[in-house]
């Protein structure tokens, strides 16, 4: 298992306001989701940045993302972080093509490792 790239996960509060920032700083938007939306997926040149804007901003750990990990063998990623003794979530497959295992860290950070579904 490789892992191919990782993912900051950005909470916002006022989401639009974020998107915005984005546009202007140069990202573009890759996708969105929610009606209106309420998370995106931001990308310029090589750098990629996901915006959470329905878990809005604290700092409290919420059962969102804090990073998103992009692997060419997600299965193999939850055998060995199981072998390992780390509760994994999944794999389960994801509307938007991705299957995905998630992982929570001490602090209750959780951690999401995803791979393209053929």
């Amino acid at each position: 298992m490789t892992l191919t790239s990782s993912v900051p996960v950005l909470r916002a509060s006022d989401y639009p306001a974020t998107r915005d920032m984005l546009l202007a700083l140069g990202f573009r938007i890759v996708e969105e989701g929610g009606d209106p939306p309420r998370f995106g997926i931001f990308r310029q040149d090589a750098a990629t940045v996901f915006v959470d804007g329905w878990h809005g901003h604290d700092t409290v750990p919420a059962p969102c993302w804090r990073a998103y990990f992009h692997c060419d063998d997600v299965e193999s990623f939850a055998t060995r972080a199981r072998a390992a003794g780390v509760p994994a979530e999944g794999p389960v497959d994801a509307v938007y093509g991705m299957r995905e295992v998630t992982v929570t860290d001490p602090d209750g950070n959780r951690l999401c490792f995803g791979q393209d579904i053929p």
